[in-house]
Parts: structure tokens; C-alpha cells; sequence
């Protein structure tokens, strides 16, 4: 707080903001960042290892390593954040698992497509399970933030023919914008670093059970699935951590619309990589960022203030 010495009364310290970004919003950006960057990686890995003892892997690593992070918050654990845990992690592991299980089926471009899917269903969830309603910028930015994700899938990715790798696909989608609404329906109700290393850890076991469910088995060792493994649990400890952290003040709405940024930075990554991207996945990586930019707008009433508070969702 501040004092204002004509008034003589305090006022609260203004939030910071970089370009107008909140510090929980820049965190996001941040690891969107890192987690375009994963793909590549998962790509590498995928050479060498079955998916799901990859995902095993990746997400048992991200568990210890969480554990030993925050290893003295974890003696406040309690059985709300053990249940809060564990239904994200599901979610985790159906969203990867079932992601995975359709790419044996259908290409990666119409897994994209239908993957983006859960750009659009997050608001729903939002209104119908939260029961608090996106602004109406908001809807705007998820239209063009969507519209982007099917354009940086190519032209053939909207050839649907609802197989099972499709509607396997489809589900995965529903799991991750299932995530991003127990994240924000759990944030201000459990501790950020304990419901981080649980998820995490029972994401890793349920893709054990899945693992022995289908028959896989180890593979045989590898330095590179080894060094993949382990570099993506690191970083997804520090992804899922900064989501819980983040959301506890961000709408899923605006969090979606941040996250969908992240094919953009795994182009870029990839071009560096030597990828090339086409035309219409530019224009549509063009879309996600206007999207962001445009669901943070708020229209000025011709008398009076901004069109909107600060958060922009309504409770219904």
C-alpha cells in the first residue's frame, strides 16, 4: 500500500504489469514457451520408446523431482489436495495417453485439428461448470485463437470421418480442457506445490497401469530416451507447477487463449530446428496473438470508464 499525502489515506500499490501482461500471465507465456519447445523432444524420444513408457517416464521424473523441490511444503499434505491430485493428474494422462493412442491411427495434422478442440470447450466448461461467464472479448480471442490452431494444422486436417482414432482424439481433447477447469476449480482451495507433485505423480502411475493393461514393456535402454525422459520431467514439473500457481488468479478462458500459443513457439522452435512453416500456418500463428491481444480489450463506454472490470468473467 501506498500513501497519499493529499488525501491522507493509503492506496494499494499498483500491480505490476509488463506491456500490460500480469506477472501470473508472463509465467504462462513463459512455460507455453518451453512447452512448444517439448515437442521436438517428444518427437526424438518417441525413435527409441514406446509412448506410454515414455509418459511413464516423463511424468514419474517431473513427480521426484517435484517431491524434492517442495519437499517441505509436502508435510502439510492433506486428503483434499491427494483427491485434488489425482483427478488432474487422470486428466494429464488421459489428455497425453489418448492424444498418443490416436496418433497411431490418424496423421498428426488431423490430430492437431481435433486437438484444438479444447480451445472452444474450455469457455463452455467455464460457464457450465464454474458457472462463471467469459467476457465477451474473450469469446472473440478463443474464435481467432481456434481459428489460428486450424490454419497451423494445414489445409487437410478437417477431413473428418469420426474413426476411433478420431473420436480417441477427441476425447483427449476434453481432457486437457478438463484440466484447465480442475486447475482453476481446485487453485483456491489446495497448496500449488502439493496438488503439483501429486498430479504429477499420478499421471506417471496411471500410465504404468495403462502400460501393463496393454502388454508394454520396457524398452530396451537408451541414453537418448534416458536424457528425453528426464530433461521433459524437469520441465514438466516446472510447467505444471507455474499452472496451478498461475490460475489461481487467471480465468481458464485466458489461460486457454495463453496456451494455445504454444504451436506458435514450436514452430519457431522448429524453424531454428530447420523446419519450415508455410504460409498458412504463419497467417495462423498471426490469429493466436491477435487472439490473446484482442480478449484482453476492453471497449471504453462513450460515458464513463472501461467497458468491463479487470478479470472480465461474470459469476451466473
Amino acid at each position: 500500500m501506498l500513501h497519499n499525502p493529499d488525501s491522507g489515506k493509503l492506496r494499494p500499490t499498483p500491480e505490476f504489469r509488463i506491456l500490460g501482461l500480469r506477472r501470473e500471465e508472463l509465467v504462462l507465456i513463459g512455460i507455453t514457451i518451453i512447452w512448444g519447445g517439448t515437442f521436438l523432444v517428444v518427437h526424438i524420444a518417441m525413435r527409441y520408446a514406446d509412448p506410454l513408457f515414455f509418459v511413464a517416464l516423463r511424468f514419474l521424473v517431473a513427480g521426484a523431482a517435484g517431491w524434492l523441490m517442495f519437499r517441505t511444503a509436502m508435510r502439510g499434505l492433506t486428503w483434499a489436495e491427494v483427491k485434488a491430485g489425482a483427478l488432474i493428474g487422470l486428466a494429464i494422462f488421459l489428455g497425453y495417453g489418448l492424444q498418443t493412442w490416436g496418433l497411431q491411427t490418424i496423421s498428426s495434422s488431423q490430430s492437431a485439428f481435433i486437438s484444438a478442440l479444447y480451445v472452444p470447450m474450455v469457455p463452455l466448461l467455464q460457464l457450465f461448470v464454474l458457472r462463471r461467464a467469459p467476457h465477451p472479448m474473450a469469446w472473440a480471442g478463443i474464435a481467432l485463437a481456434f481459428a489460428g490452431l486450424v490454419l497451423m494444422a494445414g489445409p487437410n486436417a478437417g477431413a473428418i470421418a469420426l474413426s476411433l482414432g478420431e473420436m480417441v482424439t477427441l476425447a483427449s481433447a476434453v481432457a486437457i480442457a478438463g484440466e484447465i477447469i480442475l486447475i482453476s476449480h481446485f487453485a483456491q482451495r489446495v497448496d500449488s506445490c502439493r496438488v503439483t507433485v501429486i498430479q504429477l505423480c499420478a499421471a506417471g502411475l496411471f500410465a504404468v497401469l495403462m502400460m501393463g493393461a496393454t502388454g508394454q514393456s520396457v524398452p530396451e535402454f537408451s541414453p537418448i530416451w534416458l536424457i528425453c525422459g528426464v530433461g521433459l520431467g524437469l520441465a514438466s514439473a516446472l510447467i505444471q507447477w507455474a499452472m496451478n500457481w498461475a490460475q489461481q488468479r487467471i480465468s481458464p478462458t485466458r489461460a486457454t487463449l495463453i496456451y494455445a500459443g504454444e504451436p506458435v513457439w514450436g514452430g519457431l522452435i522448429g524453424r531454428i530446428a530447420g523446419d519450415r512453416l508455410p504460409a498458412l500456418a504463419l497467417l495462423g500463428a498471426a490469429c493466436i496473438v491477435v487472439g490473446v491481444l484482442v480478449s484482453e480489450w476492453r471497449p471504453r463506454r462513450r460515458y464513463g470508464g472501461a467497458g468491463g472490470d479487470a478479470g472480465g468473467d461474470v459469476t451466473v
